[in-house]
C-alpha cells in the first residue's frame, strides 16, 4: 500500500475553495474545483455540505466522516475541521486555507488505525467485503490494511446480547420522604465542594411532595414548580426521585420534550450511579419505536433491499448497531451527521415507523433494541422518557403492567403542545395511504420487506375461519383509501375512489376560501364551516368507505383475542406475544379510522364545542404535499389529564417558564392541573443570576419591517461586532434563508462561520454541537432553537430575534384565542416565547451577553417576559452595535487577546 493516498483534498467554505495535493493548499475558483472533482476522486469533509457550497450536487469522493464512522462507529466527533483535527490528534487549522492539507493528514491518521488494535476492530473485515462490493470509495484504501481474521468474526446478529424475561415487578410501597433525607441525597449528588444553592434546596423539598401517597381517587399529588435558569432543577428533582425509587421499589419516569435534555439527564445520572454497569441497570432512556434501529429492516437492507449509496449507509449502520449502547438512531450514539451524508437515503426505512412489527414472529425478537429498552425500563429506578411516549403509552393502554405511578415532567411548558399533537386527528392523504399500505402490504413494484395483514397473520387465518374472513374484508375495503399518485390525480381533477374524491373537494374549497396568498407556498387552510355542495356530496361515500374498513379491523381484533383465550396447540409464548402486538396495532388503526369517521360527520353536522376542525393544504416551496381535514381539542390538556395525570399517584411539572409570563392560573390551564379535583401545590424559585450586570435587552427601532436587505445588514453587523457567538432566531423560514444567503459569504471572509437550519444539510443537533464547539461561529434557526438549546459560556454571547414572535393566526389559534381571553392570550404566548429565547443567553454563573430584538413594534406591555432587573433600552441599530461591541470588549478584559487567538485558530 502506498504511504500516502494519490488523491487531492478539497475544502469549500463560504470564504473560498481550496485544493491541496501536499502540505500546501491553493485557492481555486468554483469552475476549476468542479472540474477537478469530476475528473478524480477527492478527499472531503462532509461531501453533502461541500456539494451545496460548490453548487455541484453530483459531487462525490472520499468523505472522511464516512471513514471515521466505519472505524469508530459510536464515537462522537464534531464534523468540522476543528472537530476532525481534535479527533485524530492533529493541530487545529489556523485558517480556511489550512484545512485542505489537514484533510490529507487526517486521512493518513485514520488509515493508520487498522495497523494497530482498537476497540471497534471486530467486524471490520466482514463489513469491508460488503462495502467493497458496493463500491464504497474508501474500500480500496482500507483493503490492504485490514487483515482477514483467523476465525470468523461475530457479525451484528450473533454479537448482540439477548434480553431475558423477568418476573413482574411488585407494586411500589407507599413511602413519605422527609426533608432531611431529601437534602442529604441532594448534598450527595452535588458534592461536598459545591457552592450552596438555597433555591435548589427549596426546589428539592417542594419536589418531594409529588412522591407522597395520594389521598383521593383521580387526584395525584401534583406539584407545579417554576424554577428559573440556574436553580439546578435536574439534581433538585433527581434527589427525591432516586430516594423514592430506592425506598419504594418503584420507578420514576422523568419526561422531557427535547432529545437534548434527554441526553443531558443521562449524563447527570452519573452522579447517582458513578459505576457504568450500575447506571445502565438503574437508569434507562426510552423513546418511541420510530427512534430505534429495527433489526429485521436492517437485515433486509443488508441482504439486497438497499442498493448503491443506501446500501453503504446500511453497512455503516450495521457497524454502529454492533457497538451501540441502545440502538437509538435519533439522538443516541449514532452520529447525527451520518444519515445526512446519504441525504437520508433509507434512514427512515431502518426504523419501525409504520407499526409493522411482528414482535415474536421476528427472528431477532430476543435481541430487539426496542424490546430490550422496554424490559430494562420495567426494572429501572429512573426512566428518562419524553412527553410523546408517556402520552402514547397512556392513551393506547401500552405497558399497563409496568405503568409508572410517579412522573417528573421537565420542560413542562411544552405539555400543552405535546398533548395537542398526541390527541389530535387528521384525515389526510399521507395518513390514509399509510394505513392502506399497512393493511395491503407492497403493491405494484414496491420493494422492501413490507407485508400486509394477510402475510403477517397467515397462520391465524388458516386456523380461524372468521379471522381469515376479517383479514380478507380489511384488504378489500382498504383499497378505497388513496394510493400512489393520489396528489397528482387531485391536481388533475381525476380522483380515484371515495377518499380521494373527498380530499379533492377539500382541496377545492381551501383554494377557494384561503386568504393566505402571501404565504401560499407554505400552506393554506380554512375553517370547516358552511361546506360547499361538492364537499357535502363527497362526505357520504367517504364515511361509508371508512365504516366498511372499520368493521373488519374491529372484528379481526376480536377474533385474535378469541385465539388467545382459547389457543391452538401451536400457540406458544412467542406466538402469543406476536398476536398481542397485532391486537394493539389493530386497535390503534381502528381508533384512527373511527376518529376519521367522526371528523367526516362534522362536515354537514353540528359543531362540537370541545374541538376545532379545519381543512388544509400543506405546501412546500409552492408545491402541494398533503391535503386533509384536521381536528384538535380546544383544550388538549383535558385528555392529557384524563389519560396520564389522574391514574398517577404523583407528578412534578417543572420549567423555567411554566406560567408563560402570567399567573399560576395560566400554569394550571397549560398543564391540565385545572381538570383535577384537587388543587396542585405551587412553588417558585427565581433565577440566581444577576441579570442587571450579566445581560441587557436592546430593542432596535430603525430596522423597517419587511426590509430584507436592512434585516440582513443588521444581522451581519451585529455578528461582526461581537466576533461570532450569535444565535439568530427567525419566525419564518423564508426570511432565515434570505438573510443567510446575503451575509454568509460576507462573514466568512472575516473568519466568522455562519450555519443555518433549513439551509445547511446538517441535522439540528449537530448544528448546535458545531455552534457550541466554535466561539467564532454563529447559528440561525427557528422555533427548535428557541428552546431546549444549552450553549453555556463564550460560544453564545448574543441572541438576535428578527421580530416579535406573534403566533401565526391559524384557524386553531384563532379559536383558542377567542376561548382564552383574546389579546391577553396572544400576549401570554409571546411572553413565553421571549422568555424561552432570552433563556438561551445566560446558562451558567459567569455568562454574559446581550439580547437584541429587531422590531420597533415591540409593545412595552410584553417587557415583563424578561427577568426582573435586566436593563432594557430602545436604541438605533448603530447604538446597539456599539453597545454590544463595547460590552464584549469590557467583558473579555485581559482575556481578550487569548480568546482572539483561539478564535483565529478555530
Amino acid at each position: 500500500m502506498p504511504a500516502s493516498l494519490p488523491y487531492p483534498a478539497l475544502y469549500a467554505s463560504h470564504g473560498g475553495i481550496w485544493i491541496a495535493e501536499g502540505p500546501r493548499a491553493r485557492e481555486v475558483g468554483r469552475r476549476e474545483a468542479i472540474r477537478l472533482a469530476a475528473e478524480t476522486p477527492v478527499i472531503l469533509l462532509n461531501a453533502v455540505l461541500a456539494a451545496q457550497r460548490l453548487g455541484y450536487a453530483e459531487l462525490s469522493g472520499l468523505d472522511l466522516l464516512e471513514l471515521f464512522a466505519f472505524l469508530h462507529p459510536t464515537r462522537f466527533m464534531v464534523p468540522t475541521p476543528k472537530g476532525l483535527a481534535r479527533a485524530v490528534g492533529l493541530g487545529v487549522p489556523a485558517s480556511d486555507g489550512d484545512v485542505a492539507p489537514l484533510l490529507l493528514a487526517a486521512a493518513e491518521r485514520l488509515l493508520a488505525v487498522p495497523e494497530g488494535d482498537w476497540p471497534e476492530r471486530e467486524g471490520t473485515w466482514t463489513a469491508l467485503q460488503s462495502l467493497g462490493r458496493l463500491r464504497w470509495p474508501w474500500a480500496a484504501a482500507l483493503s490492504g490494511r485490514i487483515d482477514r481474521p483467523v476465525e470468523n468474526e461475530r457479525f451484528l446478529f450473533s454479537k448482540l446480547p439477548e434480553w431475558q424475561e423477568a418476573a413482574p415487578r411488585p407494586q411500589p410501597l407507599s413511602v413519605t420522604l422527609d426533608a432531611p433525607a431529601v437534602l442529604d441525597r441532594l448534598d450527595r449528588l452535588t458534592g461536598s465542594t459545591a457552592e450552596a444553592r438555597p433555591g435548589q434546596r427549596a426546589f428539592a423539598e417542594a419536589a418531594a411532595l409529588a412522591f407522597a401517597p395520594r389521598a383521593h381517587r383521580d387526584a395525584p399529588q401534583l406539584v407545579l414548580a417554576e424554577a428559573g435558569t440556574g436553580i439546578g432543577k435536574t439534581l433538585g428533582y433527581l434527589a427525591p426521585a432516586s430516594l423514592f425509587a430506592e425506598r419504594s421499589g418503584g420507578a420514576v419516569w422523568v419526561s422531557t420534550f427535547t432529545k437534548a435534555l434527554q441526553r443531558q439527564l443521562g449524563h447527570e445520572t452519573a452522579r447517582l450511579y458513578p459505576n457504568d454497569a450500575t447506571r445502565r441497570a438503574r437508569v434507562v432512556t426510552r423513546k418511541g419505536r420510530e427512534n430505534y434501529a429495527c433489526l429485521l429492516n436492517l437485515e433486509d437492507a443488508l441482504q439486497g433491499g438497499f442498493l448503491g449509496r443506501a446500501g453503504i449507509f446500511a453497512q455503516l449502520v450495521a457497524r454502529w448497531a454492533s457497538y451501540s449502547a441502545d440502538g437509538d438512531m435519533v439522538g443516541g450514539d449514532l452520529p447525527g451527521w451520518l444519515p445526512t451524508l446519504f441525504r437520508r437515503a433509507g434512514a427512515t426505512a431502518l426504523t419501525d415507523r409504520r407499526g409493522e412489527c411482528v414482535y415474536a414472529g421476528c427472528p431477532h425478537y430476543r435481541k430487539c433494541f426496542i424490546e430490550r429498552a422496554s424490559r430494562a425500563s420495567a426494572e429501572a429506578d429512573i426512566v428518562i422518557a419524553n412527553h410523546a411516549l408517556v402520552m402514547v403509552n397512556a392513551a393506547r393502554g401500552r405497558e399497563m403492567a409496568t405503568r409508572p405511578t410517579r412522573y417528573v415532567f421537565d420542560e413542562g411548558h411544552h405539555l400543552f403542545d405535546a398533548a395537542d399533537a398526541m390527541f389530535s386527528a387528521a384525515l389526510t392523504g399521507a395518513e390514509a395511504i399509510e394505513i392502506r399500505r399497512w393493511v395491503l402490504g407492497p403493491e405494484a413494484n414496491a420493494r422492501g420487506r413490507r407485508r400486509g395483514l394477510a402475510a403477517r397473520l397467515s397462520d391465524v387465518a388458516s386456523y380461524d375461519e372468521q379471522g381469515g374472513i376479517a383479514i380478507a374484508d380489511a384488504a378489500t375495503t382498504a383499497q378505497a383509501l388513496p394510493s400512489t399518485g393520489w396528489l397528482q390525480r387531485l391536481a388533475e381533477g381525476e380522483p380515484f375512489g371515495p377518499i380521494e374524491a373527498l380530499l379533492a373537494a377539500v382541496r377545492g374549497l381551501v383554494y377557494a376560501r384561503s386568504e393566505d396568498r402571501d404565504d401560499a407556498g407554505y400552506g393554506l387552510e380554512t375553517e370547516l364551516a358552511a361546506p360547499d355542495a361538492a364537499l357535502v356530496e363527497a362526505a357520504g361515500p367517504a364515511a361509508a368507505a371508512l365504516d366498511a374498513l372499520y368493521r373488519p379491523l374491529v372484528a379481526l381484533g376480536h377474533r385474535l383475542q378469541a385465539v388467545l383465550d382459547d389457543g391452538p396447540d401451536w400457540l406458544d409464548g412467542p406466538a402469543r406475544a406476536r398476536i398481542d402486538g397485532a391486537i394493539a396495532s389493530l386497535g390503534w388503526r381502528a381508533e384512527t379510522v373511527a376518529a376519521w369517521r367522526a371528523l367526516i360527520a362534522r362536515i354537514d353536522g353540528p359543531v362540537d364545542p370541545d374541538f376545532v376542525d379545519w381543512l388544509a393544504v400543506a405546501r412546500v416551496e409552492g408545491r402541494d404535499v398533503d391535503v386533509g381535514l384536521h381536528r384538535h381539542w380546544l383544550d388538549p390538556t383535558r385528555p392529557f389529564a384524563q389519560a396520564v395525570l389522574k391514574p398517577a399517584q404523583g407528578a412534578l411539572i417543572t420549567s423555567a417558564t411554566l406560567r408563560a409570563g402570567g399567573g399560576w392560573e395560566v400554569a394550571e390551564a397549560r398543564t391540565g392541573a385545572s381538570h383535577l379535583g384537587h388543587p396542585p401545590a405551587e412553588f417558585e424559585a427565581p433565577s440566581p443570576f444577576d441579570y442587571a450586570t450579566a445581560a441587557e435587552v436592546l430593542i432596535v427601532t430603525d430596522v423597517k419591517k419587511g426590509d430584507l436587505p436592512a434585516l440582513a445588514n443588521a444581522y451581519a453587523r451585529l455578528i461582526a461586532a461581537v466576533g461570532g457567538g450569535t444565535l439568530g432566531l427567525f419566525t419564518a423560514i423564508r426570511r432565515l434563508r434570505a438573510v443567510h444567503a446575503r451575509i454568509a459569504d460576507r462573514l466568512a471572509r472575516d473568519g466568522l462561520p455562519l450555519y443555518a437550519q433549513h439551509v445547511d444539510p446538517i441535522d439540528t443537533g449537530t448544528l448546535v454541537d458545531i455552534f457550541r464547539d466554535d466561539s467564532r461561529a454563529s447559528l440561525l434557526g427557528t422555533d427548535a432553537l428557541r428552546d431546549g438549546v444549552d450553549v453555556p459560556g463564550h460560544s453564545l454571547r448574543l441572541v438576535v430575534m428578527e421580530g416579535v414572535p406573534w403566533a401565526k393566526p391559524s384557524v386553531l389559534h384563532t379559536a383558542r384565542r377567542l376561548a382564552n381571553g383574546g389579546a391577553a392570550y396572544d400576549d401570554r404566548i409571546v411572553r413565553a416565547r421571549l422568555a424561552q429565547a432570552f433563556g438561551r443567553l445566560i446558562r451558567r454563573q459567569g455568562d454574559h451577553g446581550a439580547f437584541v430584538l429587531l422590531s420597533a413594534a415591540m409593545p412595552s406591555r410584553l417587557l415583563g417576559a424578561f427577568p426582573p432587573g435586566v436593563p432594557i433600552a430602545r436604541v438605533t441599530l448603530d447604538e446597539a452595535i456599539e453597545r454590544v461591541r463595547l460590552s464584549s470588549v469590557a467583558r473579555l478584559g485581559h482575556e481578550g487577546s487569548a480568546l482572539t487567538a483561539d478564535g483565529a485558530r478555530a
